[in-house]
């Protein structure tokens, strides 16, 4: 397997020393990592506050880690050369959720599609770069036509973000990490925009980690699946085994929440308990929450068990599966299809 960037038992927390109340640990002992040998999408799934933010702007380089490393080809982000760095720059790009917020008003929308072909001479000629940022552009389902020329506010939002998507595959990326790039767009374009990043990955051999807090598309264009809860990950493995057959009452209540098109559901079956956690270092982390909760889950924090081939889940309640050490998801990810 060829690494092209790894998570490494990695933690992120924002606030002053360990006493400090307004310490907030945003990610807890992470690890993944991204195979480029066999190319796929990854969802990472959360609540807000699950720390799926913080992990797409560790993975991107954008803050540093309070614990363990990200690394590129092997070798830590902070240690780069720049000559790594720029690799590492045309390799994994991003795709932000706010699709207008990227522009700047006062360019025209050619800007952020010129600037990358420029800056890493991507094209020979003037000619040759706007052939690349037309191809590039149909590749997304947008007419070049329609879009080249026109201020962000003349594009619709689905139309901004696919351009983003477009920015991104101008430099032939490796990766690329996209951080709820669905949820400011109408629910109409949704499944063109997902449509878009699915045949990256089928068509373009280009790996993705697509961040959001919607189980149902994370289900529609996910290989493999994660699921954050208050920082660590609850359940993680194949998409199909992870919805169709939830181990962890937290993913089993993701996915009760889905709404179903039937007149006959009881939305009152299955009450979600309060939000209100056990100490962050005490103790299963969604405890409070739990029907099934047990003694031992308000006073030992789980680790990962592996339940099955291609499955991993952080509940007690499986404990008598073998544990799966952070730095092993490798395997849970391992033998897609």
């Amino acid at each position: 397997m060829t690494v092209l960037l790894e998570a490494r038992r990695v933690g992120k927390v924002f606030g002053g020393g360990v006493m400090d109340r307004g310490r907030t640990v945003a990610l807890d002992d992470f690890s993944l990592p991204i195979d480029t040998d066999k190319p796929s999408i990854t969802a990472i799934v959360g609540e807000s506050g699950s720390g799926k933010t913080t992990l797409a702007r560790l993975l991107l380089g954008l803050v540093t880690p309070s614990q363990g490393q990200v690394l590129y080809r092997g070798k830590d982000l902070a240690r780069l050369s720049a000559g790594e760095r720029r690799a590492f720059r045309v390799d994994v790009q991003a795709i932000f959720q706010d699709p207008y917020g990227v522009y700047n008003p006062f360019y025209r929308v050619d800007h952020v599609l010129t600037t990358p072909v420029a800056k890493f001479g991507l094209a020979a000629s003037k000619s040759a770069g706007r052939a690349l940022i037309e191809d590039a552009l149909r590749a997304v389902g947008l007419r070049p036509e329609e879009i080249l020329g026109r201020f962000p506010h003349q594009l619709s939002g689905g139309q901004r973000q696919r351009t983003m998507v477009a920015r991104a595959l101008l430099l032939k990326p490796k990766l690329i990490v996209a951080d709820e790039p669905v949820s400011m767009v109408d629910a109409s374009l949704r499944a063109t925009i997902l449509g878009s990043l699915r045949k990256l990955t089928d068509e373009r051999g280009i790996s993705i980690i697509y961040i959001t807090h919607d189980l149902a598309t994370a289900y529609q264009v996910g290989d493999n699946i994660v699921v954050l809860y208050r920082a660590s990950i609850a359940e993680a493995g194949d998409v199909e085994h992870v919805v169709r057959a939830p181990l962890h009452p937290y993913t089993q209540l993701l996915v009760g929440s889905i709404p179903l098109v039937s007149t006959e559901r009881d939305w009152l079956a299955q009450p979600v308990p309060s939000s209100v956690g056990a100490d962050e270092g005490v103790g299963c982390r969604f405890a409070a929450r739990c029907p099934a909760v047990m003694p031992l889950c308000r006073g030992t924090k789980p680790p990962l068990f592996r339940t099955e081939a291609r499955r991993a889940v952080a509940c007690h309640q499986y404990r008598d599966a073998p544990s799966l050490a952070p730095e092993a998801m490798a395997s849970v990810f391992a033998d897609r299809g």
